[in-house]
């Protein structure tokens, strides 16, 4: 009995013991900060890897708990540890590397988001790659100074002989370097800016990083241009304030009409234009007058360096054919400069070998096919309509029974969707309309209204059955026009995939010919 009771009691004196030494083990401070250090890093490394803001979260509050752990337990990071035995220290100092760390990743953390909230993470890259350099130097040197109590000044000293042997080797690359952080602290470019230098170099910038800048240039090469060669250049920024881009052109006319007929024309040039912005306004103004040439400049804007080729190429081919729908001429070759075309000083009229329904028929393709018999067939068909400014010439989802060729002014054609109305494109001379109407009974895709005094020809149904019944093979020929200009213009008004010219064509023909009973 009595064995029973001291067998009874040691048995509980182990279990006490037992329960003490866990306890012991759970209040331990270094137990405590592996566990926090294994949660906290589970929990920012691995449960918020794809959520910057997240993970910023859970690395802030792993941080503070793990200050306020170690105060607790009297271990102060930033203070050098008191004399403890050797396996103290090693624990303290594991400590107080791990809450460095922490300290560092949060700092580094809180920089990478801001930078991400400006919404320009690859323009801040250099200043961020800086700024993450400096606060892991700031770490490893409170790691040095704080837990193996190293003479970090002593090190810093010993550490400038070494920079300045370093810097002289790498003089041009520092300057690199630091021409960089003086580029990305001014910002006087950003991404996608489009540079001009002052050696001629231009391009727009794709990357900017420690050494250099990456622009691409108009022919799609890669220019790198090293950051302290770009940050002593004069460059000029063609995308700030805003992206739009000014343009002028110089054209220059023959002395035969008014200069003011002249700019008159000129302005409904840039009226009928797709590509260059209404605001700010576009001009024309006459620089130059001689017995020679009228020369005159005009000035517009464009949405971005990019399309400005673009809208040069469009204004010049709208010049050439406003100027042959007024009979304008330009100045000949070697009376100034410009491409010149018209009567010579000798002889100042144009022969008049064809008649103007013809001349427009040649420059349609829909009606390249077409014999000379056959045009001059369809030319005496054909009727001269005009219609005032502001004028509707035909409403949305009309169908017109017939083709409608521009002879001079501009048009612009509106399409109307609910309670929004936009605009599709503009029509100039040679430009022409209702060709769905008339080969296939489809109704217009938008409304179509004159912007200035508009004269069209009109070819009618009744005008181009009589062709059609003579030669029926006409109908495949426009099939195969109009299923190709039917495929290039569908993107204006159809926000959906759009079907090839080869899927187009057999529906096509097959409404022709039923609409002309072929």
């Amino acid at each position: 009995m009595v064995r029973f009771c001291f067998s009874a009691l040691d048995t509980q004196s182990s279990a006490n013991a037992g329960r003490r030494a866990m306890l012991d083990l759970i209040f331990d401070p270094f137990v405590q900060t592996g566990l926090l250090a294994l949660i906290g890093g589970v929990l920012t490394r691995l449960a918020f890897r794809k959520h910057r803001i997240g993970g910023l979260i859970g690395q802030w509050a792993f941080f503070v708990c793990l200050t306020g752990l170690l105060l607790y337990h009297g271990i102060i990071p930033y203070e050098p540890g008191p004399p403890a035995s050797s396996l103290q220290r090693i624990f303290i100092g594991l400590a107080k590397i791990i809450w460095w760390l922490n300290a560092a990743w949060s700092l580094i953390g809180m920089v990478r988001v801001f930078l991400t909230f400006e919404r320009k993470p690859r323009e801040g890259r250099l200043l961020q790659d800086l700024v993450v350099g400096v606060i892991y130097i700031g770490a490893l040197l409170s790691v040095i100074a704080y837990v193996f109590n190293g003479p970090v000044g002593t090190l810093i000293a010993t550490s400038g002989v070494f920079a300045i042997i370093l810097g002289l080797a790498l003089q041009s690359t520092l300057s690199d370097v630091f021409s960089g952080v003086a580029l990305n602290l001014s910002r006087p470019y950003g991404i996608g800016d489009w540079l001009v230098l002052s050696s001629g170099i231009e391009g727009r910038v794709v990357e900017t990083n420690w050494r250099a800048t990456h622009l691409l240039n108009g022919t799609n090469d890669l220019v790198i241009v090293p950051n302290s060669d770009l940050a002593k250049a004069r460059l000029t920024n063609l995308s700030n304030p805003d992206r739009s881009h000014g343009v002028t052109l110089t054209v220059r006319f023959r002395p035969s009409t008014e200069p003011v007929r002249i700019m008159e024309v000129m302005q409904t040039v840039l009226l009928s234009s797709n590509t260059i912005l209404a605001t700010p306004q576009p001009g024309v103004q006459v620089t130059a007058l001689d017995a020679n040439a009228v020369e005159l400049e005009l000035s517009f804007s464009v949405l971005d360096m990019t399309v400005a080729g673009k809208a040069k190429s469009e204004i010049l081919d709208l010049v050439y054919r406003h100027a042959k729908a007024t009979g304008l001429f330009l100045a000949p070759q070697g009376e100034g400069l410009g491409i010149g075309w018209g009567p010579s000083n000798k002889t100042d009229h144009v022969p008049a070998t064809r008649t103007t329904q013809l001349r427009l028929l040649d420059a349609i393709a829909l009606f390249s096919s077409l014999t000379e018999d056959e045009k001059e067939v369809l030319a005496a068909s054909m009727t001269r309509r005009t219609f005032r400014k502001d004028e509707i010439l035909a409403k949305q989802g009309e169908v017109l029974k017939s083709l409608m060729i521009l002879r001079s002014g501009v048009a612009v054609i509106k399409r109307r969707e609910s309670e929004m109305e936009s605009e599709l494109t503009r029509l100039a001379p040679g430009n022409f309309f209702g060709e769905g109407g008339l080969l296939t009974g489809a109704g217009e895709p938008g409304t179509v209204q004159a912007l200035t005094f508009v004269v069209v020809y009109e070819i009618t149904q009744e005008g181009l059955a009589k062709l059609m019944r003579d030669r029926p093979t006409i109908a495949e020929e426009l099939g195969v026009l109009l299923a190709r200009r039917t495929a290039q213009a569908s993107h204006l008004h159809e926000s959906g995939p759009t079907r090839t010219t080869m899927e187009i064509v057999p529906g096509l023909v097959a409404r022709i010919r039923h609409l002309f009973e072929l």
